[in-house]
């Protein structure tokens, strides 16, 4: 939870106190103002919602888990409502009804994603697919690839990328099995995800001594990334201070971009000096962008930081289970669900609660497979009662290669083991909130072979 001294101390980390507080003030007050006025005058007002503070609005009441905090509220103000964090009017969708309004009958006006200061840096200025706006270079990105990167072609092309870095995860478990040594469950398959998505980034081009190197640096890279993106940043709440940096967290990952970029140089300079001589075996994606790269450059106008921001952004979105989804923002006022929605502002989509509406779903906090059995559940944006991939023109570009992964590789790891608690502890199912939900405490388990062949685990 955000606190009074928290912010307090943000603000007197500047020489611009004085000035800081004058504009969050007066750019909050008025903006309240004029939009609490306009909504009066109009046939369909803001959306409900909690009271909040002057300037700072609901920022002090936020609680660390957002998405079961957000159901909370939707119990009180209904399956849409509003709230001020700073200066920014966020509204908050809890339905499937709703979310169809935004994402499939307005999906045009909502195709804009709400863009996080931080996260321009690490994406070469917001050029790559998923923070570009809506408009012909993004429509280019995306046509690129769905046909030429992640089509269904491509995708079987590197499953043999995919099915090693597989191999090695199961030959470590098993010596951990034979050890009878603990692992943390959750930590190897991130690490094992990642790893599948770096073969087939560039799999094909970095040798194999340097690759245990290379993508060591590049997950401490993506996991410093995602924790600063995940710190609640004052230039969201109030994107008037966002040139002061009031805390810090640009210069920090504007550090940690540099170091990308030169990783990133180092693995396409190689790639290039295999294209000049020996070829690599296979093609990953880092050939495949390059190509296009070269034989369309008059009709796509790709260069090379839209190849790095390409990279980087199917690493980013492959790992997410993202709860609210990417925010959206509105190109032009409009009207939701009765309720005018401002341009500009931010939308979140509580795709976790709508995959718990108890009128949808029996026991819905139960996990339980066999409900899928005597029912087809289409995750393709069609059924928004289920969208984990989300929907609209903002779908999840990277659904087809996700599923593959996930699927492969969690049918590979439970026919491979069976998998035991410590004894006496049973398996604790409760979330933290973050750019990924995550078990709030690691699940400790160990791995037993149960496949009779000890060479099946070579």
């Amino acid at each position: 939870m955000v606190t009074i001294s928290s912010l307090f101390k943000i603000l007197s980390c500047t020489d611009h106190v004085d000035y800081a507080i004058i504009v969050i003030a007066l750019s909050s007050v008025l903006c309240y103002i004029w939009l609490y006025a306009k909504s009066k005058r109009q046939p369909h007002p803001l959306p409900p919602g909690p009271w909040g503070l002057p300037i700072i609005g609901n920022l002090l009441f936020l609680k660390p888990e957002l998405h079961t905090y957000f159901q909370g509220l939707a119990k009180e103000h209904g399956p849409i409502f509003k709230l001020w964090l700073g200066s920014k009017l966020a509204i908050v969708v809890s339905s499937s009804e709703v979310a169809r309004e935004i994402l499939r009958t307005n999906d045009v006006i909502f195709a804009n994603h709400d863009v996080p200061a931080v996260a321009l840096i690490n994406t070469y200025g917001g050029i790559d697919i998923a923070w570009s706006p809506y408009g012909p270079r993004w429509r280019m990105l995306r046509k690129l690839c769905v046909n030429k990167i992640l089509s269904n072609v491509r995708l079987d092309s590197s499953v043999g990328l995919r099915r090693g870095e597989t191999r090695r995860t199961v030959r470590y478990l098993a010596d951990q099995a034979r050890a009878g040594s603990q692992v943390n469950l959750g930590e190897q398959i991130f690490v094992m995800i990642l790893n599948v998505v770096t073969q087939m980034l560039w799999g094909a081009t970095v040798e194999e001594e340097e690759r245990g190197i290379v993508g060591a640096e590049f997950l401490e890279l993506v996991q410093e990334m995602n924790d600063l993106l995940m710190v609640p940043n004052i230039s969201d709440f109030f994107p008037a201070l966002t040139r002061f940096d009031l805390q810090g967290l640009a210069k920090r990952m504007r550090g940690l971009a540099q170091r990308l970029d030169r990783l990133f140089d180092r693995v396409i300079n190689q790639r290039l000096g295999m294209d000049k001589g020996t070829q690599g075996k296979g093609e990953d994606f880092l050939q495949v962008l390059l190509k296009i790269k070269d034989e369309e450059e008059g009709q796509t106008n790709l260069n090379m930081n839209d190849v790095k921001a390409l990279l980087m952004v199917q690493t980013l979105r492959l790992h997410m289970v993202a709860p609210l989804l990417i925010p959206h923002r509105p190109s032009q006022t409009t009207v939701v669900g009765g309720f005018t929605i401002p341009k500009d502002s931010k939308v979140f989509i509580n795709v976790w609660a709508i995959h718990r509406n108890p009128n949808v779903w029996e026991n819905p906090l139960e996990f339980d497979p066999n409900r899928f059995l005597d029912k087809s559940y289409d995750f393709n944006g069609n059924d928004f009662n289920y969208i984990p991939f989300g929907a609209g023109r903002r779908i999840c570009v990277g659904m087809a290669m996700g599923e593959r992964i996930v699927l492969y590789n969690i049918a590979t790891l439970l026919h491979s083991f069976d998998w035991k608690l410590p004894q006496g502890e049973r398996m604790e199912v409760e979330e933290k909130f973050g750019i990924a939900l995550k078990l709030k405490n690691p699940l400790l388990t160990t791995p037993v072979l149960r496949l009779s062949d000890p060479n099946l685990y070579l």
